[in-house]
Protein backbone atom coordinates (compact mmCIF):
# COMPACT_ATOMS: atom_id res chain seq x y z
CA UNK A 1 0.00 0.00 0.00
CA UNK A 2 1.23 3.51 -1.13
CA UNK A 3 2.77 6.17 1.97
CA UNK A 4 -0.51 8.29 0.73
CA UNK A 5 -3.21 5.49 1.08
CA UNK A 6 -1.67 4.66 4.88
CA UNK A 7 -1.91 8.57 5.25
CA UNK A 8 -5.71 8.83 4.37
CA UNK A 9 -6.61 5.77 6.14
CA UNK A 10 -4.38 7.22 9.38
CA UNK A 11 -6.64 10.19 8.94
CA UNK A 12 -9.81 8.36 8.58
CA UNK A 13 -10.66 9.39 5.41
CA UNK A 14 -11.86 6.68 2.40
CA UNK A 15 -9.08 4.95 0.00
CA UNK A 16 -10.07 4.41 -3.27
CA UNK A 17 -11.16 0.80 -4.65
CA UNK A 18 -9.23 0.23 -7.16
CA UNK A 19 -9.09 -3.47 -8.87
CA UNK A 20 -7.00 -6.31 -7.39
CA UNK A 21 -5.82 -7.73 -10.43
CA UNK A 22 -2.87 -5.63 -11.96
CA UNK A 23 -0.58 -5.70 -14.81
CA UNK A 24 2.91 -7.13 -14.70
CA UNK A 25 5.46 -4.79 -13.27
CA UNK A 26 8.48 -6.48 -14.30
CA UNK A 27 10.19 -5.50 -17.29
CA UNK A 28 9.19 -7.62 -20.94
CA UNK A 29 11.82 -10.23 -21.36
CA UNK A 30 11.28 -9.28 -25.03
CA UNK A 31 11.94 -6.01 -24.63
CA UNK A 32 15.16 -6.52 -22.56
CA UNK A 33 16.26 -9.16 -25.04
CA UNK A 34 15.91 -6.33 -28.19
CA UNK A 35 17.81 -3.59 -25.94
CA UNK A 36 20.80 -6.14 -25.61
CA UNK A 37 20.74 -7.25 -29.56
CA UNK A 38 21.97 -3.64 -30.17
CA UNK A 39 25.27 -3.93 -30.88
CA UNK A 40 28.03 -1.66 -30.55
CA UNK A 41 30.35 -3.18 -32.97
CA UNK A 42 27.44 -2.78 -35.93
CA UNK A 43 27.20 0.85 -34.57
CA UNK A 44 31.05 1.63 -34.83
CA UNK A 45 30.95 0.06 -38.38
CA UNK A 46 28.19 2.12 -39.72
CA UNK A 47 29.55 5.29 -38.44
CA UNK A 48 32.95 4.30 -40.00
CA UNK A 49 31.33 3.39 -43.57
CA UNK A 50 29.10 6.70 -43.47
CA UNK A 51 32.24 8.84 -42.88
CA UNK A 52 34.13 7.04 -45.62
CA UNK A 53 31.68 8.84 -48.10
CA UNK A 54 33.85 11.86 -47.64
CA UNK A 55 31.77 14.69 -47.60
CA UNK A 56 27.42 14.08 -47.14
CA UNK A 57 26.87 17.63 -47.22
CA UNK A 58 23.07 18.13 -48.62
CA UNK A 59 24.41 19.87 -52.06
CA UNK A 60 27.09 17.30 -52.55
CA UNK A 61 27.30 15.06 -55.50
CA UNK A 62 24.81 12.62 -55.71
CA UNK A 63 26.08 10.99 -59.07
CA UNK A 64 28.97 9.09 -57.51
CA UNK A 65 28.85 5.78 -55.99
CA UNK A 66 32.09 6.16 -53.09
CA UNK A 67 31.51 10.35 -52.00
CA UNK A 68 28.65 12.22 -51.14
CA UNK A 69 25.18 12.56 -49.72
CA UNK A 70 23.35 10.41 -53.25
CA UNK A 71 26.45 7.44 -52.12
CA UNK A 72 25.09 7.85 -48.49
CA UNK A 73 21.47 7.62 -48.95
CA UNK A 74 21.99 4.39 -51.41
CA UNK A 75 24.31 3.14 -48.83
CA UNK A 76 21.73 3.47 -46.35
CA UNK A 77 18.99 2.50 -48.03
CA UNK A 78 20.61 -0.72 -49.16
CA UNK A 79 20.83 -1.51 -45.36
CA UNK A 80 17.57 -1.62 -44.62
CA UNK A 81 16.80 -4.17 -47.72
CA UNK A 82 19.01 -6.38 -45.98
CA UNK A 83 17.00 -6.44 -42.87
CA UNK A 84 13.78 -5.80 -44.52
CA UNK A 85 15.42 -8.92 -46.03
CA UNK A 86 16.01 -10.70 -42.90
CA UNK A 87 12.26 -9.97 -41.64
CA UNK A 88 10.57 -11.96 -44.40
CA UNK A 89 10.03 -8.79 -46.19
CA UNK A 90 7.86 -7.33 -43.38
CA UNK A 91 9.97 -3.21 -43.23
CA UNK A 92 9.11 -1.16 -46.21
CA UNK A 93 12.23 0.89 -47.64
CA UNK A 94 11.66 3.55 -49.96
CA UNK A 95 13.82 7.10 -50.61
CA UNK A 96 11.08 9.89 -50.17
CA UNK A 97 12.69 12.47 -52.77
CA UNK A 98 11.44 16.14 -52.82
CA UNK A 99 13.07 18.94 -54.13
CA UNK A 100 13.60 22.31 -52.45
CA UNK A 101 14.27 25.70 -54.63
CA UNK A 102 17.01 28.29 -53.58
CA UNK A 103 16.07 30.44 -50.26
CA UNK A 104 18.66 33.17 -50.24
CA UNK A 105 20.22 31.42 -47.28
CA UNK A 106 21.45 27.48 -47.37
CA UNK A 107 20.30 26.43 -50.53
CA UNK A 108 21.87 28.23 -53.47
CA UNK A 109 20.34 25.96 -56.34
CA UNK A 110 17.30 23.92 -56.36
CA UNK A 111 18.49 20.77 -55.31
CA UNK A 112 16.93 17.15 -55.07
CA UNK A 113 16.67 15.79 -51.24
CA UNK A 114 15.38 12.53 -50.14
CA UNK A 115 14.61 10.92 -46.68
CA UNK A 116 15.56 6.94 -46.21
CA UNK A 117 12.46 5.37 -44.79
CA UNK A 118 12.28 1.83 -43.38
CA UNK A 119 8.43 1.20 -42.25
CA UNK A 120 7.45 -1.79 -40.11
CA UNK A 121 3.48 -2.05 -40.54
CA UNK A 122 1.76 -2.60 -37.49
CA UNK A 123 -0.11 -6.02 -37.42
CA UNK A 124 -3.30 -4.65 -36.21
CA UNK A 125 -4.99 -3.83 -38.56
CA UNK A 126 -7.21 -1.94 -36.77
CA UNK A 127 -4.49 -0.15 -34.79
CA UNK A 128 -3.71 3.16 -36.72
CA UNK A 129 -1.07 4.72 -34.55
CA UNK A 130 2.33 5.84 -36.03
CA UNK A 131 5.67 5.94 -33.83
CA UNK A 132 8.84 7.44 -36.25
CA UNK A 133 12.48 8.01 -34.66
CA UNK A 134 14.84 9.64 -36.80
CA UNK A 135 18.94 10.72 -37.68
CA UNK A 136 19.77 13.33 -39.64
CA UNK A 137 22.42 11.96 -42.55
CA UNK A 138 23.90 14.91 -43.97
CA UNK A 139 26.92 16.61 -42.48
CA UNK A 140 29.10 19.69 -42.78
CA UNK A 141 32.08 22.15 -41.99
CA UNK A 142 32.72 25.65 -40.65
CA UNK A 143 31.82 27.20 -43.99
CA UNK A 144 28.09 25.61 -44.20
CA UNK A 145 27.91 26.12 -47.84
CA UNK A 146 31.40 24.22 -48.02
CA UNK A 147 29.89 21.57 -50.15
CA UNK A 148 33.47 19.63 -51.20
CA UNK A 149 35.74 19.63 -48.25
CA UNK A 150 35.58 16.78 -46.68
CA UNK A 151 33.11 16.86 -43.78
CA UNK A 152 33.05 13.22 -41.66
CA UNK A 153 29.53 14.30 -39.41
CA UNK A 154 30.69 11.23 -37.19
CA UNK A 155 29.14 12.38 -34.16
CA UNK A 156 26.74 15.10 -35.75
CA UNK A 157 25.15 12.97 -36.91
CA UNK A 158 25.99 9.81 -37.98
CA UNK A 159 25.29 8.96 -34.47
CA UNK A 160 21.92 9.38 -34.64
CA UNK A 161 21.45 7.83 -38.43
CA UNK A 162 23.40 4.83 -37.27
CA UNK A 163 20.93 4.06 -33.79
CA UNK A 164 17.94 4.32 -36.40
CA UNK A 165 19.30 1.85 -38.49
CA UNK A 166 20.27 -0.52 -35.44
CA UNK A 167 16.91 0.01 -34.20
CA UNK A 168 15.60 -1.33 -37.62
CA UNK A 169 17.59 -3.93 -37.78
CA UNK A 170 16.36 -5.39 -34.29
CA UNK A 171 13.20 -4.07 -34.24
CA UNK A 172 12.10 -5.61 -37.32
CA UNK A 173 12.54 -8.96 -36.39
CA UNK A 174 9.65 -8.97 -34.05
CA UNK A 175 5.77 -7.67 -34.56
CA UNK A 176 4.17 -4.69 -33.13
CA UNK A 177 0.48 -3.60 -33.14
CA UNK A 178 1.24 -0.09 -34.00
CA UNK A 179 3.59 1.15 -37.28
CA UNK A 180 6.90 2.39 -36.50
CA UNK A 181 9.16 4.48 -39.10
CA UNK A 182 12.79 4.63 -39.21
CA UNK A 183 13.76 7.52 -41.10
CA UNK A 184 17.38 9.26 -42.26
CA UNK A 185 16.29 12.40 -42.63
CA UNK A 186 18.49 14.80 -45.27
CA UNK A 187 19.05 18.67 -44.82
CA UNK A 188 19.16 18.91 -41.08
CA UNK A 189 22.43 21.31 -41.50
CA UNK A 190 21.00 23.58 -44.10
CA UNK A 191 17.04 24.00 -42.76
CA UNK A 192 15.93 21.30 -41.35
CA UNK A 193 14.23 20.13 -45.07
CA UNK A 194 13.84 16.55 -44.77
CA UNK A 195 12.22 16.58 -41.63
CA UNK A 196 10.17 19.48 -42.47
CA UNK A 197 8.75 18.04 -45.80
CA UNK A 198 8.22 14.56 -43.41
CA UNK A 199 6.07 16.16 -40.83
CA UNK A 200 3.80 18.30 -43.64
CA UNK A 201 3.20 14.81 -45.46
CA UNK A 202 2.20 12.98 -42.28
CA UNK A 203 -0.17 16.21 -41.10
CA UNK A 204 -1.36 15.89 -45.69
CA UNK A 205 -1.79 12.84 -45.33
CA UNK A 206 -3.41 12.44 -41.73
CA UNK A 207 -0.86 9.78 -39.90
CA UNK A 208 -1.89 9.21 -36.62
CA UNK A 209 1.64 10.14 -35.19
CA UNK A 210 1.68 8.97 -31.66
CA UNK A 211 5.26 10.51 -31.10
CA UNK A 212 8.38 10.71 -32.57
CA UNK A 213 12.08 11.17 -31.58
CA UNK A 214 15.01 12.63 -33.15
CA UNK A 215 18.34 11.57 -32.53
CA UNK A 216 21.27 14.30 -33.06
CA UNK A 217 24.51 14.09 -31.41
CA UNK A 218 24.22 11.16 -29.27
CA UNK A 219 27.58 9.62 -29.06
CA UNK A 220 29.76 11.60 -27.12
CA UNK A 221 30.11 11.43 -23.26
CA UNK A 222 33.12 13.82 -23.05
CA UNK A 223 32.25 17.71 -23.42
CA UNK A 224 35.08 20.29 -23.59
CA UNK A 225 35.45 23.44 -21.84
CA UNK A 226 35.23 22.57 -18.96
CA UNK A 227 36.53 18.77 -19.99
CA UNK A 228 33.40 16.75 -18.71
CA UNK A 229 33.05 12.49 -18.71
CA UNK A 230 29.43 11.73 -18.45
CA UNK A 231 28.94 7.95 -19.96
CA UNK A 232 25.70 7.42 -18.34
CA UNK A 233 23.06 10.24 -19.12
CA UNK A 234 21.63 10.96 -22.05
CA UNK A 235 19.16 14.30 -22.21
CA UNK A 236 15.91 14.52 -23.81
CA UNK A 237 14.48 17.88 -24.75
CA UNK A 238 11.14 18.73 -24.64
CA UNK A 239 8.69 21.86 -25.57
CA UNK A 240 6.44 23.16 -23.34
CA UNK A 241 3.87 24.93 -24.69
CA UNK A 242 2.49 23.56 -28.27
CA UNK A 243 3.70 25.47 -31.56
CA UNK A 244 0.47 25.02 -32.75
CA UNK A 245 -1.40 25.72 -29.71
CA UNK A 246 -5.30 27.43 -30.55
CA UNK A 247 -6.66 30.44 -28.36
CA UNK A 248 -8.63 28.19 -26.87
CA UNK A 249 -5.93 25.56 -26.23
CA UNK A 250 -3.87 28.54 -24.70
CA UNK A 251 -7.21 29.39 -22.52
CA UNK A 252 -7.22 26.24 -20.70
CA UNK A 253 -3.29 25.75 -20.08
CA UNK A 254 -3.47 29.03 -18.91
CA UNK A 255 -6.77 28.02 -16.41
CA UNK A 256 -5.13 24.87 -15.66
CA UNK A 257 -1.30 25.93 -15.31
CA UNK A 258 -0.36 22.68 -17.67
CA UNK A 259 2.63 24.64 -19.51
CA UNK A 260 4.72 21.58 -18.02
CA UNK A 261 2.29 19.00 -19.29
CA UNK A 262 2.42 19.55 -23.14
CA UNK A 263 2.05 16.27 -24.74
CA UNK A 264 5.68 16.13 -25.77
CA UNK A 265 6.83 16.86 -21.82
CA UNK A 266 4.53 13.44 -21.26
CA UNK A 267 6.52 11.88 -23.77
CA UNK A 268 9.98 13.12 -22.26
CA UNK A 269 8.56 11.63 -18.94
CA UNK A 270 7.65 8.35 -20.64
CA UNK A 271 11.18 7.99 -22.10
CA UNK A 272 12.91 8.49 -18.58
CA UNK A 273 10.61 5.76 -16.71
CA UNK A 274 11.44 3.27 -19.85
CA UNK A 275 15.14 4.17 -19.55
CA UNK A 276 14.80 3.29 -15.98
CA UNK A 277 13.32 -0.27 -16.77
CA UNK A 278 14.66 -1.15 -19.90
CA UNK A 279 18.53 0.10 -19.74
CA UNK A 280 20.21 -0.05 -16.48
CA UNK A 281 22.88 1.80 -15.25
CA UNK A 282 21.41 4.62 -17.84
CA UNK A 283 19.32 7.95 -17.37
CA UNK A 284 17.31 10.07 -19.25
CA UNK A 285 18.07 13.88 -18.10
CA UNK A 286 15.08 15.91 -18.45
CA UNK A 287 15.71 18.94 -20.01
CA UNK A 288 12.71 21.58 -20.17
CA UNK A 289 13.80 23.86 -23.31
CA UNK A 290 12.40 22.93 -27.17
CA UNK A 291 16.12 22.58 -27.87
CA UNK A 292 19.35 23.63 -26.50
CA UNK A 293 19.40 27.44 -26.06
CA UNK A 294 18.51 29.22 -29.25
CA UNK A 295 19.19 25.89 -31.28
CA UNK A 296 16.47 23.56 -33.14
CA UNK A 297 16.34 19.63 -34.66
CA UNK A 298 14.37 17.45 -36.78
CA UNK A 299 11.54 17.17 -33.67
CA UNK A 300 10.74 21.07 -34.17
CA UNK A 301 8.89 20.68 -37.43
CA UNK A 302 7.18 17.68 -35.92
CA UNK A 303 5.89 20.38 -33.38
CA UNK A 304 5.36 23.25 -35.10
CA UNK A 305 2.60 20.21 -37.14
CA UNK A 306 1.02 19.61 -34.31
CA UNK A 307 2.96 16.47 -33.13
CA UNK A 308 4.75 14.97 -30.42
CA UNK A 309 8.24 15.05 -30.67
CA UNK A 310 11.16 15.12 -28.31
CA UNK A 311 15.12 15.39 -28.97
CA UNK A 312 18.09 13.25 -27.46
CA UNK A 313 21.40 14.77 -27.24
CA UNK A 314 23.85 13.70 -25.12
CA UNK A 315 24.69 15.70 -22.15
CA UNK A 316 28.37 17.36 -22.97
CA UNK A 317 28.67 18.28 -26.33
CA UNK A 318 32.36 19.06 -27.51
CA UNK A 319 32.28 22.18 -29.95
CA UNK A 320 35.51 20.82 -31.35
CA UNK A 321 34.12 18.33 -33.17
CA UNK A 322 30.69 19.77 -34.72
CA UNK A 323 30.43 22.03 -37.68
CA UNK A 324 34.03 22.11 -37.74
CA UNK A 325 36.72 21.96 -41.05
CA UNK A 326 39.66 19.43 -40.19
CA UNK A 327 42.34 20.81 -38.90
CA UNK A 328 45.16 21.61 -36.09
CA UNK A 329 45.43 24.54 -34.39
CA UNK A 330 47.46 25.01 -30.71
CA UNK A 331 47.74 21.52 -30.16
CA UNK A 332 43.97 21.13 -30.87
CA UNK A 333 42.76 18.88 -33.30
CA UNK A 334 39.58 19.95 -35.02
CA UNK A 335 36.72 17.73 -36.81
CA UNK A 336 33.74 15.33 -36.22
CA UNK A 337 36.07 12.63 -36.24
CA UNK A 338 34.67 8.59 -35.71
CA UNK A 339 37.73 8.23 -32.94
CA UNK A 340 36.34 11.41 -30.55
CA UNK A 341 32.99 9.31 -29.89
CA UNK A 342 31.95 6.52 -27.21
CA UNK A 343 30.63 3.69 -29.17
CA UNK A 344 29.89 2.31 -25.81
CA UNK A 345 27.60 5.22 -24.91
CA UNK A 346 26.00 4.66 -28.32
CA UNK A 347 24.90 1.71 -27.37
CA UNK A 348 23.02 2.85 -24.66
CA UNK A 349 21.62 5.74 -25.60
CA UNK A 350 20.32 3.47 -28.35
CA UNK A 351 19.10 1.20 -25.91
CA UNK A 352 17.08 4.39 -24.53
CA UNK A 353 14.95 4.51 -28.03
CA UNK A 354 14.69 0.99 -28.33
CA UNK A 355 13.35 0.46 -24.84
CA UNK A 356 10.35 3.53 -25.40
CA UNK A 357 9.14 2.88 -28.65
CA UNK A 358 8.92 -0.85 -28.19
CA UNK A 359 6.79 0.26 -24.94
CA UNK A 360 4.89 2.80 -26.85
CA UNK A 361 4.25 0.51 -29.72
CA UNK A 362 3.22 -2.53 -27.76
CA UNK A 363 1.15 -0.77 -25.55
CA UNK A 364 -2.73 0.05 -26.09
CA UNK A 365 -3.96 3.09 -27.77
CA UNK A 366 -4.27 5.96 -25.12
CA UNK A 367 -7.54 6.93 -23.16
CA UNK A 368 -9.74 9.10 -24.96
CA UNK A 369 -12.01 12.42 -23.28
CA UNK A 370 -10.31 12.48 -20.18
CA UNK A 371 -12.06 14.62 -17.80
CA UNK A 372 -12.09 15.81 -14.64
CA UNK A 373 -15.44 16.29 -13.37
CA UNK A 374 -16.13 19.82 -11.34
CA UNK A 375 -19.85 20.03 -10.96
CA UNK A 376 -19.37 19.44 -7.36
CA UNK A 377 -17.39 21.29 -5.28
CA UNK A 378 -15.63 18.61 -3.22
CA UNK A 379 -12.08 17.99 -2.14
CA UNK A 380 -11.81 14.80 -3.96
CA UNK A 381 -10.77 13.99 -7.57
CA UNK A 382 -13.66 12.25 -9.75
CA UNK A 383 -12.31 11.76 -13.23
CA UNK A 384 -13.65 9.80 -15.92
CA UNK A 385 -12.50 9.19 -19.59
CA UNK A 386 -14.08 6.35 -22.72
CA UNK A 387 -11.67 3.47 -23.99
CA UNK A 388 -9.46 4.01 -26.81
CA UNK A 389 -11.68 3.50 -30.35
CA UNK A 390 -9.87 0.96 -32.00
CA UNK A 391 -6.54 -1.35 -31.64
CA UNK A 392 -6.32 -3.89 -28.49
CA UNK A 393 -8.31 -3.45 -25.46
CA UNK A 394 -6.68 -2.39 -22.38
CA UNK A 395 -6.45 -4.52 -19.55
CA UNK A 396 -7.04 -1.13 -17.10
CA UNK A 397 -5.92 2.11 -16.48
CA UNK A 398 -3.41 3.57 -14.57
CA UNK A 399 -4.36 7.20 -13.15
CA UNK A 400 -1.05 9.02 -12.48
CA UNK A 401 -0.86 11.51 -9.33
CA UNK A 402 2.26 14.01 -8.62
CA UNK A 403 1.97 17.77 -6.59
CA UNK A 404 1.75 20.66 -8.59
CA UNK A 405 5.99 21.36 -8.03
CA UNK A 406 7.09 17.70 -8.40
CA UNK A 407 8.21 17.24 -12.27
CA UNK A 408 7.84 13.45 -12.38
CA UNK A 409 5.27 11.26 -11.90
CA UNK A 410 5.54 9.84 -7.84
CA UNK A 411 2.32 7.63 -7.53
CA UNK A 412 -0.05 5.44 -9.96
CA UNK A 413 -3.93 3.25 -9.20
CA UNK A 414 -4.70 0.83 -11.35
CA UNK A 415 -8.46 0.96 -12.55
CA UNK A 416 -10.63 -1.21 -15.05
CA UNK A 417 -13.32 1.46 -14.93
CA UNK A 418 -13.72 4.18 -16.97
CA UNK A 419 -13.77 6.48 -13.66
CA UNK A 420 -11.42 7.10 -10.89
CA UNK A 421 -12.98 8.79 -7.26
CA UNK A 422 -9.85 9.75 -5.76
CA UNK A 423 -9.70 11.07 -2.25
CA UNK A 424 -6.86 14.04 -3.39
CA UNK A 425 -7.60 17.04 -3.67
CA UNK A 426 -7.19 18.72 -7.62
CA UNK A 427 -6.42 22.23 -6.07
CA UNK A 428 -2.99 20.13 -4.80
CA UNK A 429 -1.87 17.44 -7.17
CA UNK A 430 -2.17 16.73 -11.03
CA UNK A 431 -3.37 13.74 -12.98
CA UNK A 432 -2.89 11.42 -16.13
CA UNK A 433 -4.26 8.60 -17.36
CA UNK A 434 -2.99 5.79 -19.30
CA UNK A 435 -4.14 2.53 -21.14
CA UNK A 436 -1.98 -0.40 -19.76
CA UNK A 437 -2.28 -3.99 -21.21
CA UNK A 438 -1.60 -7.42 -19.21
CA UNK A 439 2.18 -7.02 -19.41
CA UNK A 440 2.87 -3.91 -18.09
CA UNK A 441 3.32 -1.87 -21.71
CA UNK A 442 1.34 1.61 -21.30
CA UNK A 443 0.46 4.61 -23.82
CA UNK A 444 1.31 8.12 -23.36
CA UNK A 445 -0.37 9.63 -20.67
CA UNK A 446 -3.82 12.07 -21.21
CA UNK A 447 -4.13 15.18 -18.94
CA UNK A 448 -7.85 15.96 -18.03
CA UNK A 449 -9.57 18.88 -19.00
CA UNK A 450 -12.36 19.75 -16.90
CA UNK A 451 -15.85 18.49 -17.61
CA UNK A 452 -19.59 18.90 -15.92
Amino acid sequence: MSRSLLLLLGLGLTAPVFAQTKPATTPNPLILQMVQQVSEKNLRDDVDKLVSFGTRHTLSDTKSKKRGIGAARNWVESEFRKYSKASGGRLKVEQDTFTVKPDGRRINAPVLMANVMATLPGTDPTDTRVFVVSGHIDSRVSDVMNATADAPGANDDASGTVAVMELARVMSQQQFPATIIFVAVQGEEQGLYGSTHMAKRAKKEGWNLVAMLNNDIIGNSTGHDPTIKNTTQLRVLSEGIPANETPEQARMRRTLSSENDSPSRLLARYTREATKQYVPGHEVVLVYRPDRFLRGGDHTPFNQQGFTAVRFTEVNEDFRHQHQDLRTEDGEEYGDLAKFMDFAYLRQNTGVNLATLASLALAPAAPRNVGVLTAKLTNRTELQWEAPAAGEKPAGYYVLMRPTNASEWEQKFFVTDLKADLPFNKDNFLFGVVSVDAEGHESLPVMPVPVR
